[in-house]
């Protein structure tokens, strides 16, 4: 992982090759963000740009044998640490971690416990972990001037780990580094964040999302946008709405039936509308249901006619065009409270036909507003 592939927070990059190229880099590094910000990235590609033997224009060379190694996980002086199941430790687990680093620039905690395949179990760093880096940090380095140890959600290490890990960055080997990257760094160890660089990554922009998804996916740009802009500068869950393409879709599809027989004052085929879409499992429902409160949102923003503050792709953008003027300053709050209304009744498992064809009564009254 070279910085170029590192998406945004530039000031950040800076910042630690002046570290490495300074040769002050601090024995212990804390990158920490929000999820969805390409944090272990950052530390791959610090760790890469730390053993290259050939840097080049501000980054890794990407292919001497040192960053060859990198770029398949097995770099003889890098080691991992992250959570696990069962009182294991990474190590039993390094085949699931190379998967879960190969597939994207952006860590997804959620896909990791897919790969865990143990749904039932709190992944956490354990004693016998420590134990493990312990080892493998008084080994003489193999290749290169320094061990880096990249640990991955420190703030789920149990107590005893933790204090252990302290022990470790108080009384550092001197050929050792820690990266610890973190989703809440105010978690971990007072002792332990204050012994830490820490460098705080910022939220990516929507163009700088939108332009990763339009470099992976070849997608549309307007696409791209609509997919970047509720997100909140989550990489991750904008990656998801990629794979919820098609039932974006059908919410589309949801959305625009609703809204014309809700017009039209259909009740007949409200209810069946009602009785179709409570066909979904509950979390389905509930993303449907934030589908339509950002249409509802968008629809507004689009009667101030700057196409800069909207993000509909194509087709939503074509069927605005006539429906925007039906959501106003009269009725945009409401529609918006009754969806989050219907959205806190269904996670609490209310009787979902009754919740969504109440809302659908609801929306023939507030679009006639």
């Amino acid at each position: 992982m070279k910085f170029s592939d590192v998406i945004g927070n530039e000031s950040a990059k800076s910042r630690i090759k002046r570290f490495v190229d300074n040769n002050k880099i601090p024995h212990a590094l804390l990158i920490s963000g929000a999820p969805g910000i390409p944090k272990l990235a950052m530390a791959q590609a610090t760790a890469q740009y730390i053993h290259c033997t050939n840097r080049t224009g501000g980054d890794s060379c990407g292919v001497c044998p040192s960053c060859i190694q990198h770029q398949t996980f097995n770099h003889a002086d890098t080691f991992y640490s992250f959570p696990v199941v069962k009182t294991s430790t990474s190590d039993d687990y390094i085949e699931q971690w190379r998967k879960f680093m190969a597939e994207g620039v952006v860590e997804n905690y959620e896909h990791w416990l897919t790969l865990l395949e143990n749904d039932n179990a709190q992944p956490i760093i354990y004693a016998k972990e420590s134990d493990a880096i312990i080892h493998k940090m008084s080994m003489m380095s193999y290749s290169s001037k320094f061990k880096v140890l990249i640990m991955w959600l420190p703030e789920k290490m149990n107590d005893e780990c933790a204090n252990k890990l302290l022990k470790m960055i108080e009384e550092p080997y001197a050929d050792s580094i820690f990266i610890l990257v973190s989703e809440n760094s105010k978690a971990l160890l007072p002792t332990i964040r204050s012994r830490c660089q820490e460098i705080e990554l910022k939220k990516l922009t929507t163009d700088e999302i939108a332009g990763y998804l339009q470099n992976k996916y070849s997608i549309d740009p307007q696409e791209a946008l609509a997919l970047a802009a509720p997100v909140d500068g989550n990489i991750a869950e904008a990656e998801e709405c990629m794979t919820l393409n098609s039932e974006n879709k059908q919410f589309f599809k949801d959305f625009t039936q609703l809204m014309r027989m809700a017009y039209s004052r259909d009740m007949k085929g409200l209810k069946e509308w009602s009785e179709a879409v409570v066909l979904y499992k509950r979390e389905k429902l509930r993303r449907f249901i934030k589908y339509a409160c950002r249409m509802v949102r968008e629809n507004f923003v689009y009667n101030l006619h700057t196409r800069g503050l909207n993000y509909l792709n194509k087709e939503e953008e074509q069927f605005s065009t006539r429906f925007a003027p039906f959501i106003n300053e009269n009725n945009v709050m409401q529609m918006i409270e009754e969806l989050d209304k219907a959205d806190s009744d269904i996670a609490g498992n209310a009787n979902g036909k009754i919740v969504m064809f109440d809302f659908a009564i609801k929306v023939t009254i507030l679009i006639k507003k």
